[in-house]
Parts: C-alpha cells; structure tokens; sequence
C-alpha cells in the first residue's frame, strides 16, 4: 500500500516554520506527559497520605474505642464513619473487629462480612497503606489498628476509589491541556510572524534556490570585467569583485570588506562620488593608473541600506579619444592649408596670365621654402616620428588659432631613444594635453606664442611647454591637474581632464611635473615642465 506522499514546504521560510511547529508541539506534548505522570503519582502519595491520617484519627478517637466495648458497636460507628466520610472526603471508612468482621461500611449489605484485603500487619499493631479492588473497585486504602492497653481491639480502613484520583488527575491534566495547546498556539504564531519577516527577505525562495542563487552570485562577480562595488549604509565596503579590485589598485590579498571607503586610499575626488547620496551618472574620475567612468546608485527601502556602484575602465578609450581629436585638427589644419594653397595656386596663375612668370615662379618658390623650413626644424629637432607628427599638426592646428608654435632650438629628441616602457603614446597624451592648454591660454594674447622644449639626458626625458597666455596663479600650481579644475568656461564635454592625464601618466612613469611662471621678460604665461626618467619603472608599463 502506498501513501500519499505530503508537499514539501516550497520555501526555506515554510520549513523553519514546520520544524519549529513540530518542535514546539513535541516539546509542549513530552512536557504534558511528564507532569500528567508526575501529577499521578503525587497524587497517589497525596491520597495515601490522607487515608492514612484520617485512619490513625479515627483509631486514636476515644468515642471509636468506647462504642467497640458496646455491645452493638455498629450502632454507634456507623454514623461517625458515614460523617467522617463526608468531612475528610473519603470514599469509605470501614471498622471492623480484629477478626477483619466489619462493623461499618458505605454499603449497609456488606457489614457483618469479612473486610476483603489483608490486615495481617494491623492485627499484630502496624499500620499499611495497599492498593487493593474490594467491594466498592479498585482503591487506595490504608488500615491501622486501634489498640488500648497495648492490645488491638479493632482494625480501620480508610480508602480513595482509584476512579476518584484519576479524576483530580484528569482536571489538572485537563488544565495542563488548555496551557500546552496556549503555548503551542503562541509559539506557532510566533513562529509564522518570524518566518513571514524571513519570507520576505527571502523572497520566498527555498534553500536549494538560495543556493542556486549564490553559485550564480559568486561565478557573475568573477565573469564580470567591469568593477562592481558595494557599500552599506555606513559606506563600507560590503562587497567588490576582481574588477573593482584591479580598477581602484586594491590587490587580491587585501582585505577591504568591512572597511569604509574613505580609507581605501582613492583619489579624493572619486571618494566623494562613492560617498555622495546622490547617484552619479558616468562620471569620469582619474586614479594614478586609470580613467574610470563611474555610476552610482542608492539601495534604499524606506532608508538609506547601502550604494551599488559600476566601474568602467576608458583609459585606452581615452587615449584613443585623444588621438582622435588629434586627428581631427590635423584633418582642419590639412583643410585650411588645401585653401590655402588653392588661394596660393590662383596667385600664381593669375601672375603668368598677366605676363609676370618671374613673379610667379618667386612667390610659388618661398612658400615652399618656407614649409620646408619647418618641416626641417620640426624633424631636425625630434628625431621620434610619432613626436615629429604631432608636432607638425600642432604647429598647423596653432597656426590656424592665430598662435606661434614653436620648436625650441635646444630641441633634440632622436628616434629610438626611448625605452619600452616609455611608449610613444603616453609622450603624445603627455605632450599634446600640455600643447593644447598652452595653445588655448596664448590664444588672444599679444604676440602669441607656444614654445615647445624636447630633449633627452643620459637618464632623463625632459618636455618644456611655455606660452605667451596669462600664466597660473600660484595658489592655483597644484590645483591646475586636479580633474574638473579650469579657468576657462565648460565646454559640452567639459573641462580640466587634459592636465589631469598629463599627471596620470608622468606619475605612472614616476616622472615629475611642474609649472612655473614664464622667465622671458615681457612675455609672461606658464611653463609647463616633465621628467620622466629613461628607465622603466616598477609596475609602469600597462
């Protein structure tokens, strides 16, 4: 035969409860038992010990003894035991001679005839308490002697039914009862409000989905590459993944759950982003290796619980941006000079037209002389061809802006003197970041002029920018490569991230960086100056 088999309880909430209800009911249900046996057997005791007080007390009454010596004893004892019956709540008193003939008993019918049960230690002066089914059912029942002068002249038996002690039993069991099912009640609905809270922050989920959960959990924190961080409601961290790790710097084998964010060493801008209650929204923030863009967002229910925060690395992004906007003002210079040569080229025809090839052939002739020129001086002074590019954009990029850009005489940079671990690319984000903020402070000035300075020792690269422009407030010397800090009003894309990657990168390198004011008389502006050393640093390669 088969059973059917019960549903199993769908959640880890719903088998709490049905544990701990059946805990609860076999604990009330043992509690119950033990005291329903306890109580019977005290009140057992109880009854032996009442029977056998109201034995003695009638065997020592001297009006029991007086009425024996008549010659119709029944006469007189059977109304006095009828009455103590009554009064000590027995069920019966029975006296009788030494012989076990009774002289008293609760059924008229029975005095006369021999007490049932055994009085053997009474006769020879000892009182004994038995448990024995006589006339009226099974009792309790104690029988004493009544003695005088040292003789025994009567016997007593004084008995609780059995039924009777089961009855006082069955009201406190009864009592017991009501107080078990109270308690079992009580603990179940306490039971149900505590695991209807643990429901709720379980969602209803069963061990097994919980654990699913957790597997899922712990393989999507190691499979994500973008940084994941978790605070509380105290801004510590609560959780963070191998990305978050690797994007703020923070090594493996350093412990960081349960550490407040303001201790882990970041930037201070980028720590009041993770502190903020407000989200934040693809905000960009510099490390001393990294571009991040970061995003915030509060977790609250009804109260600040914590903050989910993304990370997303666009260093290279970056990088490439720069490039990219690099190449766009070459495509611009590359524009202007095709005018400007269609406006040269129109000159030129013009003059032969009107008969002055001389002229013409002249006037072609120092323009030309006059590109090669520079070309000559740019590639003359920085060998590196990457380098000597940009500076040939910039120079035409500047030119177009209305500003002088020029190549220092004491420039000299030649091809493959730099080490591996100083790419080329970097020199351009340092180099091109450090010509665009020159060119946008010269722009407007008076005789407006870049100078650009590039040469390398036996230990060192040193990059000289200086500029015509208003220069930098001292008080602002180091504020100035803080990201978001500008003079200058925010454009669409905004401003001060250009000084900003200048500093990333040349600390990266473990290089300097300076400015100062201009030391060329009448000129005024700001020197920008690097050193990076011709050595590659530890951990400074990408």
């Amino acid at each position: 035969m088969r059973f059917p088999r019960l549903p199993r309880p769908r959640s880890l909430a719903g088998q709490l409860f049905a544990m701990q209800a059946v805990l609860i009911a076999l604990v009330v249900a043992g509690y119950a038992l033990f005291t329903y046996v306890s109580d019977q057997r005290q009140a057992e005791d109880a009854a032996v010990r009442q029977v056998t007080a109201v034995a003695r007390s009638i065997a020592d009454a001297p009006s029991v003894r007086s009425a024996i010596h008549t010659s119709r004893p029944t006469a007189a004892l059977e109304p006095y035991a009828l009455m103590v019956m009554r009064d000590a709540d027995v069920d019966f008193v029975t006296i009788m001679n030494p012989d076990g003939i009774r002289w008293t008993h609760p059924d008229r019918k029975q005095i006369g005839k021999r007490f049932l049960g055994r009085i053997g230690p009474a006769v020879h002066g000892h009182t004994f308490t038995e448990t024995y089914t006589g006339t009226l059912g099974p009792s309790v029942r104690a029988v004493t002697p009544i003695e005088e002068n040292g003789h025994v002249i009567g016997l007593v038996s004084a008995g609780i039914k059995v039924e009777a002690i089961s009855a006082r039993v069955q009201g406190q069991v009864t009592a017991l009862l009501g107080v078990a099912g109270a308690t079992l009640l009580l603990g179940a609905v306490g039971t149900y409000v505590i695991n209807a809270r643990l429901r709720r922050h379980t969602h209803g989920m069963n061990a097994t989905e919980l654990s699913r959960m957790h597997d899922y959990h712990q393989a999507a924190l190691h499979a994500v590459r973008e940084g994941l961080l978790m605070l509380d409601g105290q801004y510590r961290v609560a959780l963070i993944n191998d990305g978050g790790r690797e994007l703020l710097g923070v090594g493996p084998e350093e412990e960081v759950i349960g550490r407040s964010v303001a201790g882990l060493g970041l930037p201070a801008p980028l720590t009041g982003a993770l502190l903020s209650s407000q989200p934040r929204v693809d905000e960009v923030h510099l490390t001393a290796a990294r571009v991040l863009v970061v995003n915030t967002s509060p977790v609250s229910g009804g109260e600040q619980q914590g903050t989910v925060v993304t990370l997303r690395d666009v260093t290279e992004l970056q990088s490439l941006m720069g490039e990219l906007d690099s190449e766009r003002g070459f495509t611009q210079a590359l524009r202007s000079q095709a005018h400007e040569a269609a406006n040269r080229l129109h000159t030129v025809v013009s003059l032969i037209e009107l008969g002055r090839a001389e002229e013409a052939v002249e006037f072609a002739t120092a323009e030309l002389e006059l590109a090669q020129a520079l070309t000559d001086q740019v590639v003359a002074a920085v060998g590196e061809p990457v380098l000597a590019a940009l500076l040939l954009g910039k120079t035409a990029q500047a030119n177009e802006r209305g500003v002088e850009l020029v190549v220092s005489p004491d420039s000299r940079l030649d091809d493959g003197l730099l080490p591996a671990g100083l790419s080329a690319r970097d020199l351009v984000t340092i180099l091109g970041n450090l010509i665009d903020n020159a060119v946008d402070a010269a722009q407007g000035s008076v005789r407006a002029r870049v100078t650009v300075t590039a040469f390398a020792s036996d230990t060192e690269v040193v990059l000289k920018v200086s500029d015509t422009g208003p220069g930098v407030d001292p008080a602002h010397a180091d504020l100035v490569f803080q990201r978001g800090f500008s003079t200058k009003p925010a454009g669409p894309g905004g401003r001060g991230l250009g000084l900003a990657l200048v500093r990333q990168a040349v600390t990266r390198h473990e290089g300097t960086l300076t400015v100062a004011e201009s030391d060329q008389e009448g000129e005024g502006g700001a020197v920008f100056e690097v050193r990076l050393p011709l050595r590659t640093p530890a951990g400074g390669s990408r």
